[in-house]
């Protein structure tokens, strides 16, 4: 029988609150019958509302879900409900119905073709020809590019101001046909830049930002390597995980899970997992989830992880994929640092790699603090970071106004709190 979850992971698949308060009110035993599971799946059946029973199957691998009650939401509270169940060992193991093997089974024959298709598309996207080909219309999309930067300054900003959304939508949409999709996704967030405090600034540092990318880009031969893949990744070249995984920088460490947050956009969810070693190393694994599929939730924020991970080429490496996974255990506090330090760490961070949007932040023995009407985190020393968070009451009711070791993501825009460690509360997810 395979290792199984936390509560903690369950209830990380839930779309949302509501899902998980719901799943909760059907995780009990008497509301279900013929359940069962092995090292894939997980299966029952569960009564509703009147008359109805619901089927419902939880394949482990995915993980991915089926159920025939009438919800919307993916997972629903039955998925998570018996999943929840499972957690606490209250399904035992058996032999699957005919509904679960057609359904996993079903499942693994559209996976195996899914694996053909992206197998031929790389074959095809390491054709010379292809590659030649899509070289080209990248220049030419990294050129348009560095003409319209030069308009934006040369007409000045303050058009920017109440420019319709399609200034920048227009642009993005050109370097999308370049297969250019990562400098198209950049350029889509500059429309949001003129509606906040400081915005010719922001804008202009922006644009310079742009610039400098371009001009790296057209000098990519003579970049050193790492720096030459970080201008590769950032106007849009992917690399495979199975070359991460088979060519990328491998460390073995002792892991601690610091801190997660998910985003959406496009109809496609992402989760941000932050990771520290003991020797200090930071580490960022991203999931990817369409609608209709789940996140990864195999990193639980609060434990250590001893695994070996798989860094993917850069002049400051941080991304990284799970290649080998030894063991779970519950983490004490993280070491952290104090503010300086982590400014500093941060500076070094963005000489090797400028177009650094986020970077994580462990802080030690540090205080919520307000000044005109902003909110702080501060140090032993004085020295203070803007926090980035709407509700601070979470924080004030775990530290007392006293001492914690915060985990969090900085950026231009400020720290945005992820985790807490207190001697007396342990760890609290912000």
């Amino acid at each position: 029988m395979s290792e199984r979850w936390s509560r903690e992971q369950v209830v990380g698949l839930a779309p949302d609150a509501a899902a998980a308060k719901a799943a909760g009110g059907v995780a009990k035993p008497a509301k279900w019958s013929r359940t069962g599971c092995d090292d894939e799946a997980v299966w029952g059946e569960c009564q509703g509302s009147g008359k109805s029973v619901y089927r419902t199957c939880a394949d482990l691998t995915g993980p991915a879900f089926c159920c025939t009650c009438p919800s919307r939401k993916f997972p629903c509270k039955h998925g998570l409900g018996l999943l929840l169940l499972w957690a606490d060992a209250v399904v035992e193991g058996g032999p699957r119905p005919e509904w679960v093997a057609e359904w996993v089974e079903d499942r693994r024959e559209r996976a195996g073709k899914a694996a053909e298709r992206r197998a031929a598309a790389t074959a095809k996207a390491r054709d010379p020809k292809t590659v030649e080909r899509r070289a080209r219309r990248v220049d030419d999309g990294v050129a348009e590019l560095d003409q319209w930067l030069r308009d934006q300054v040369a007409h000045g900003l303050a058009q920017a101001e109440k420019a319709p959304y399609r200034l920048w939508d227009d642009v993005a949409r050109r370097l999308v046909d370049a297969q250019a999709s990562a400098l198209a996704g950049q350029v889509r967030g500059l429309a949001s830049v003129p509606r906040r405090p400081g915005w010719p600034d922001r804008l202009l540092e922006e644009y310079a930002l742009l610039r400098l990318l371009v001009q790296a880009y057209r000098r990519r031969d003579e970049l050193p390597g790492g720096l030459r893949e970080t201008v590769r990744s950032r106007v849009g070249f992917t690399v495979s995980q199975d070359d991460v995984l088979t060519e990328g920088e491998r460390v073995r460490d002792r892991w601690t899970v610091t801190g997660a947050h998910d985003t959406a956009q496009d109809l496609l969810t992402t989760r941000r997992v932050w990771l520290q070693g003991r020797t200090g190393r930071p580490a960022l694994v991203l999931s990817f989830a369409a609608p209709g599929t789940s996140l990864d939730t195999s990193l639980v924020v609060g434990t250590e992880v001893d695994a070996e991970l798989a860094f993917y080429a850069g002049a400051q490496p941080l991304r990284a994929l799970v290649a080998e996974r030894q063991g779970t255990a519950l983490a004490a506090a993280p070491r952290g640092a104090s503010v300086r330090a982590f400014l500093d760490e941060h500076a070094a961070a963005l000489a090797r790699d400028p177009w650094l949007d986020r970077w994580p932040a462990t802080l030690a023995d540090v205080r919520l603090a307000r000044a005109g009407g902003d909110l702080y985190v501060v140090d032993d020393a004085g020295d203070a970071l803007p926090l980035r968070m709407g509700d601070p009451w979470r924080l004030l009711a775990l530290s007392g106004g006293g001492p914690v070791t915060m985990a969090g993501e900085w950026s231009p825009r400020g720290l945005r709190p992820l985790t807490a460690w207190h001697e007396d509360e342990g760890t609290v997810i912000l």
